[in-house]
């Protein structure tokens, strides 16, 4: 998962300034309020809301839309709606496998978006099961890196929790754990005075496609085509970005 992985933590970083800040705010904030709803208004009661309100609050999204999104999340307040989890499974140019996260009030039209972005950008629409069994579902907790602390200091510290493995993502520190154990390495680190950037379930590819420069140019344009949708929350892809095509693509 390194290449891509760097070229997303990059991707991440980037995404916190670019004009499409209002875009990724709401999506933030949709989590919240679907956390909210099937797990109550309670941070300390429901990690998957504190971990989605810890992602919106590194992301700057205000706290005033962050606690708002708790009220209707949990009924507290009108105006939540009624938000459907949908997974697609495509590909990308070069063969490259694509699974889509959908948060949508839609069904139709979540489908509809994902099938244009795809085809769009010579990638296709997959059948149901084509392309998830190249996926495993992980637990990930990316930490920046710090001069004070090494790659042993933090697998020193997550182990027990039940990390699997810590890998080298250029500017962080990429932990990688069963997704029931997401919540044990975040306190783990918490506990241990370590911040982290991010901690949520994610689809870990198992096997990976490397990419040249025109290959990774195809599979991020598609990527983030898909992304330009409201219905999209996440994407995930099994292509594999080579160090040197990923200091090309940072250098253009």
């Amino acid at each position: 998962m390194s290449g891509h992985s760097k070229w997303a933590t990059t991707k991440h970083k980037k995404a916190a300034i670019d004009a499409k800040r209002g875009k990724l705010f709401a999506k933030l904030i949709k989590n919240i309020e679907v956390a909210a709803r099937t797990g109550g208004g309670d941070p300390a009661g429901n990690p998957t809301l504190y971990d989605a309100i810890q992602k919106a609050k590194k992301t700057s999204v205000p706290n005033t839309n962050i606690d708002n999104a708790v009220k209707r999340g949990s009924g507290a307040t009108a105006g939540g709606a009624n938000w459907e989890t949908i997974t697609y499974e495509g590909y990308a140019p070069g063969g490259v496998a694509v699974l889509i996260e959908c948060l949508t009030d839609n069904r139709n039209r979540a489908a509809a978006e994902v099938r244009t972005a795809l085809t769009r950008h010579g990638g296709a629409l997959a059948d149901p099961g084509s392309v998830s069994y190249l996926f495993t579902r992980k637990g990930v907790v990316l930490v920046p890196k710090t001069s004070d602390r090494t790659e042993d200091d933090i697998l020193e510290v997550v182990l027990e929790a039940g990390a699997e493995e810590v890998n080298d993502n250029g500017d962080s520190w990429e932990v990688v754990c069963e997704a029931s154990d997401v919540v044990a390495v975040r306190t783990a680190l918490q506990q241990a005075g370590v911040d982290y950037d991010s901690a949520e379930a994610s689809w870990v590819p198992s096997m990976q496609v490397p990419l040249d420069l025109e290959g990774a140019k195809r599979m991020i344009r598609v990527i983030e085509a898909l992304e330009d949708s409201d219905d999209v929350q996440d994407v995930f892809a099994n292509g594999d970005i080579p160090d040197e095509v990923l200091a090309e693509l940072e250098s253009e």
